[in-house]
């Protein structure tokens, strides 16, 4: 026997559903242009070039600036991560790419925007940048070089050479690079091509993206309905809700083990603010997945020793903490 009310909340979440998907799917798909657009400008190797040698402060803010623009996942930022240290970047300039990369980039940015508007989106952007530009200079304030690890990373056809955090030879346009066949010739070729060749290249990379993410996105809808329809708001409330003080912390804990990609995040953070959970909770559930996912340390786990991984995963709750308490108090009466 079907327990009362089952019906109706299955029917209010598979409403709930075809409303994300509605809303969503268009997002996504201009989204995935933009991701498209981004690597056709933007490759790694162009980044690693900007931000070689550069000095702390202003290299934080352009790293973070960067990591907020190019649409790398996890399985391509540890090979860009290592390439800036190869390359001579300084730990906490890297750090600032590292921590903006996965809370900050399009597809963040633009389903922020459809789900919760434009005052929530400027100020997430706004305050994730200042705290992975902050977290960078933190970092490369602690002489924490030594816990890079001495490892060889290959990704496509590139091979990167991390020494303890210092350059080394083998990366990407070195100051002689290989005649025929290497990287630089690549990037010269990759020049010669027309804004509409970049702009049809786009278009169909935001089609196959949308094809190999849209599992996600819809485990993240559906996830997101079934909390909209079916979990009780008293529940969620008394574990997450403003009458406990642990919620936003533990909220930024929470993301990771249940992250399956910030386009699947986002459905769900939308659905728990619907059932008045608290903004701030909310976002720190988000940086705290998308920064602290196990995929992530994985990969991170590759280039960094344990006591560096722990301080990445730190300070990745602790963003999400500080802007997560920062829309609950001081943008509570701006949003």
């Amino acid at each position: 026997m079907i327990p009362p009310g089952t019906e109706a909340a299955l029917a209010d979440s598979w409403e709930y559903f075809l409303h994300l998907a509605v809303v969503l799917t268009p997002l996504f798909l201009g989204a995935s242009f933009l991701v498209g657009l981004a690597q056709e400008y933007l490759p790694p190797e162009r980044v690693e070039t900007l931000l070689r040698s550069r000095d702390h402060g202003s290299g934080n803010v352009l790293a973070a600036g960067l990591g907020a623009v190019t649409p790398f996942c996890s399985c391509s930022t540890v090979p860009v991560l290592a390439g800036l240290l190869s390359a001579g970047a300084p730990l906490g300039t890297a750090f600032s790419f590292l921590l903006a990369s996965p809370i900050v980039n399009w597809i963040a940015v633009v389903l922020l925007f459809g789900l919760f508007g434009p005052a929530v989106t400027i100020a997430y952007v706004a305050a994730a940048l200042a705290c992975a530009v902050g977290g960078g200079l933190v970092v490369g304030s602690l002489d924490l070089d030594r816990y890079v690890k001495d490892v060889r990373i290959t990704a496509g056809d590139r091979e990167t050479v991390t020494d303890g955090g210092t350059a080394a030879a083998g990366g990407c346009c070195d100051p002689d690079p290989t005649p025929s066949g290497g990287c630089c010739e690549r990037d010269a070729a990759a020049t010669t091509r027309t804004h509409v060749e970049r702009v049809s290249a786009a278009g169909r990379g935001a089609l196959s993206f949308f094809r190999d993410t849209l599992p996600y996105l819809l485990v993240g809808i559906t996830i997101g309905a079934l909390i909209h329809g079916a979990v009780p708001v008293e529940a969620l409330q008394r574990v997450a809700g403003p009458g406990n003080p642990l919620a936003t912390p533990l909220a930024a804990l929470a993301g990771a083990p249940i992250y399956v990609s910030l386009s699947g995040m986002l459905p769900i953070a939308h659905s728990l603010a619907e059932t008045g959970i608290p903004i701030g909770t909310v976002i720190a559930f988000v940086i705290g997945g998308a920064g602290v996912s196990i995929p992530n340390l994985i990969l991170l786990n590759e280039l960094f020793e344990r006591r560096l991984l722990v301080i990445y995963a730190t300070t990745v709750v602790t963003i999400g903490v500080v802007v997560g308490v920062s829309f609950d108090t001081v943008l509570a009466g701006v949003l």
